[in-house]
C-alpha cells in the first residue's frame, strides 16, 4: 500500500509527481530544490539553496511523522562540485550519527536552474 505525502510548508511539485510517497516502512522524498514555498521562487546562492532544500525536506518528513534521524539514503545533485564543501557542512548540521548512506553527483542542469537538489529515503520503522 502506498500513500502520497503533501504539505504546504514545502514547494508544490513542479510536475506530475508527489512530494513524497510512503510505501510500507519506507518514505521516498522526491528531489527538492531551493524553492521558498511562501514565494514559489528559488532562493539565491548555494548556502541559501542548500538550507532551503533541507528545510523543505524537513517539512515533508514532519508531515509524514518522521525526521532526519530515520534517513537511510540521500542523493545530492550539484551544479558544481566546487560547492561540495559548503553543501557538506550545511548538510552535516541537519543530521547526526549514524549518518545515512549518500551519493553526490555533479550534473549539467537542475530544475529552475538550481545549484543543488536532494532526495532522501527514510526507513520509518526504525
Amino acid at each position: 500500500m502506498t500513500k502520497a505525502i503533501h504539505t504546504d510548508k514545502a514547494p508544490a511539485a513542479l510536475g506530475p509527481y508527489s512530494q513524497a510517497i510512503q510505501a510500507g516502512d519506507f518514505l521516498y522524498v522526491s528531489g527538492q530544490v531551493g524553492i521558498d514555498p511562501n514565494t514559489g521562487e528559488i532562493v539565491e546562492g548555494i548556502e541559501a539553496q542548500t538550507k532551503q532544500v533541507l528545510t523543505n525536506i524537513q517539512a515533508i518528513l514532519t508531515e509524514a511523522g518522521t525526521d532526519f534521524s530515520k534517513a537511510v539514503k540521500f542523493t545530492i545533485y550539484l551544479k558544481s562540485m566546487e560547492d561540495f564543501a559548503t553543501i557538506n557542512e550545511i548538510y552535516g548540521s541537519y543530521l547526526s550519527e549514524p549518518y545515512p548512506a549518500r551519493a553526490t553527483i555533479e550534473v549539467s542542469q537542475l530544475p529552475k536552474h538550481a545549484l543543488v537538489e536532494m532526495d532522501v529515503t527514510v526507513y520509518t520503522n526504525a
